[in-house]
């Protein structure tokens, strides 16, 4: 499927996020399968997955576009941080590949611009998780087909929000030609309205739809009285 093609199919519509934590009771292959099946019968356009075993079995058991990508470690660069990571993540068969595209370094010493001409080369699209306007603009000339707010808010430096960054989203989609994707903290539809409304071409949902671990506490700590 060309960029275009997979663009056209994913304007306008829901892409959900099928992962879970190290250390959740949800993080086995095939519970999140099952997640993937859910999210398809209630009508998602795609799944956003982690690691190549989990991207492998969602690849094989729904009929969606898989946006993949291997998170390692849990500092800095750590989501889809080198070309190695990129590549077994495209072999295990996304259509895209997810991968940090902040400008800190990345582990290996490698730059943005050859992950994206890897994958690229092995058949795969690219989407960029960004925090911040100037490495979308940056990511989109880097070749990237799609850009992502992702990282908004997890990155040093970047607005700490309880919400969605709709002004991110509303400026990159001013400012680039590639789909922006918003993703991050998106916890109603209404707020998934309003990022479409202010530009976004996709927008991707996951810790209000496939964390039950992550819910249960936020209800907790709602009905908790000191």
């Amino acid at each position: 499927m060309t960029a275009q093609e997979l663009a056209t199919s994913l304007q306008g519509k829901l892409i959900v996020s099928c992962q879970a934590p190290p250390g959740d009771p949800m993080r086995e292959t095939s519970t999140l399968v099952r997640l993937a099946l859910s999210a398809v019968a209630g009508g998602g356009a795609a799944i956003r997955a982690n690691d190549p075993e989990v991207v492998a079995a969602i690849t094989a058991a729904v009929d969606l576009p898989v946006i993949g990508l291997w998170k390692d470690g849990d500092v800095g660069v750590f989501i889809t941080p080198t070309v190695r990571h990129a590549l077994a993540v495209a072999e295990a068969g996304a259509a895209v590949v997810a991968a940090d595209a902040t400008d800190r370094p990345r582990p290996d010493g490698s730059t943005f611009a050859e992950l994206v001409e890897a994958v690229h080369a092995a058949g795969a699209l690219v989407m960029a998780d960004v925090s911040t306007l100037a490495e979308g603009v940056t990511a989109a000339a880097l070749g990237a087909d799609f850009v992502s707010t992702t990282l908004s808010g997890y990155v040093p430096g970047t607005p700490k929000q309880t919400g969605p960054d709709l002004d991110l989203v509303s400026a990159l989609s001013a400012a680039i030609d590639v789909p922006v994707v918003a993703e991050g903290r998106i916890n109603t539809p209404e707020e998934a309205a309003e990022a479409l409304a202010l530009g976004a071409h996709s927008v991707v949902v996951g810790t209000a739809i496939t964390a039950p671990t992550a819910l249960t506490a936020r209800f907790v700590a709602g009905i908790t009285r000191p």
